[in-house]
């Protein structure tokens, strides 16, 4: 006999000071639909709809909405009951495509619809793995950049030519669409979104919570098919720990070579496909994640920012901010630093 867990709500508690009724800040909805991806729904209603009553009134309300008539179910055989029908997505802040049924199902016009005009009253759109596929189905993604998991990264690009499909990146924010690669890229987008929205203190302590890292670059390379061997794993991986333990050391491809063990054009090669980025590029973006959390979390100079992070001066720390991210750290700092 199969056993199913099914989702009811019970009786509402009395509700207490922080509880989701109480609550002020942006509605953020996240689609059910039959054959729900349970991973991906999940780092939404952790995120935004567990209680945190220590973030006050105005954090996030969460609620669910199924966009389909009839049982739903979800991976892992659950039944689900959700919140409300499609008309919640109407009321939305956020809307939050956890996943799709597959890379090859068409998605509803009326969803697409729906979406559309979510986002032309201001609401954002944003997507873990292949619910991007949702969001390319609206139009929205065109002549944008975009990002999925790196399996579904070459159907999406067929079935979408105008997207800018970037398998390399854990995420993408362009004009209130975000999409993300796979499932736990989904975290580090919401965590994202709590940063821009609450600010760098409430982002980290929702990771603690979580227990991992408050911040991982959108521009960070997926994990690729392809993994660098067992055997030779370990040497790129201490050389990586060590590399990010000591930033201001002066790095060459040689010496990070050397202390891997390998000859540089092995090495070169290996890291490449270890990460999907040279050396020279991955260690720019090391640096700029160590100076991005210095810019959050401390009021350290910016020119010390730049010391402790490996660039050496500001006027290079300057250079990659604005290649990298559009905007100077000083700016940087004003959006995202504690003090924010």
């Amino acid at each position: 006999m199969t056993l199913i867990n099914k989702i009811t709500p019970s009786a509402p508690p009395a509700r207490a000071p922080g509880a989701p009724s109480a609550l002020t800040g942006p509605l953020v909805v996240a689609p059910v639909y039959d054959g729900l991806c349970t991973f991906e729904f999940a780092i939404a209603a952790e995120i935004f709809g567990l209680a945190r009553p220590e973030m006050g009134p105005g954090w996030y309300r969460f609620r669910s909405a199924a966009i389909e008539p009839g049982e739903l179910r979800a991976h892992g055989g659950l039944q689900v009951t959700s919140d409300g029908g499609p008309e919640l997505l109407e009321e939305a802040d956020l809307i939050v495509m956890a996943g799709w049924k597959g890379a090859d199902v068409p998605v509803p016009e009326a969803l697409a619809e729906r979406l559309r005009a979510a986002w032309a009253r201001g609401a954002r759109l944003a997507s873990i793995c292949s619910g991007a596929f949702v969001l390319a189905a609206t139009g929205l993604l065109d002549g944008r950049r975009a990002a999925t998991h790196w399996r579904y990264a070459e159907r999406l690009k067929a079935r979408h030519p105008a997207i800018d499909v970037d398998a390399q990146v854990l995420y993408v924010e362009e004009d209130r669409v975000l999409t993300s690669a796979g499932s736990a890229a989904g975290i580090d987008l919401m965590l994202h979104l709590v940063r821009g929205d609450f600010g760098v203190e409430a982002a980290n302590s929702v990771a603690r919570r979580l227990v991992m890292p408050a911040h991982r670059s959108g521009g960070q390379a997926q994990f690729i098919e392809r993994p660098v061997p067992a055997d030779r794993d370990h040497r790129l991986a201490h050389l990586l720990e060590r590399v990010r333990a000591d930033l201001r050391a002066n790095w060459t491809v040689e010496r990070m070579a050397a202390a891997a063990a390998m000859s540089p054009r092995t090495f070169l090669r290996r890291f490449t496909e270890a990460t999907a980025q040279p050396p020279g590029e991955w260690l720019v973006a090391e640096r700029l994640a160590e100076a991005r959390r210095l810019l959050e979390a401390s009021a350290l100079p910016v020119e010390r920012v730049a010391a402790e992070a490996g660039f050496g001066s500001v006027q290079a720390l300057r250079h990659h901010f604005q290649a990298r991210l559009g905007l100077s750290p000083r700016d940087y700092r004003a959006s995202f630093g504690k003090a924010r």
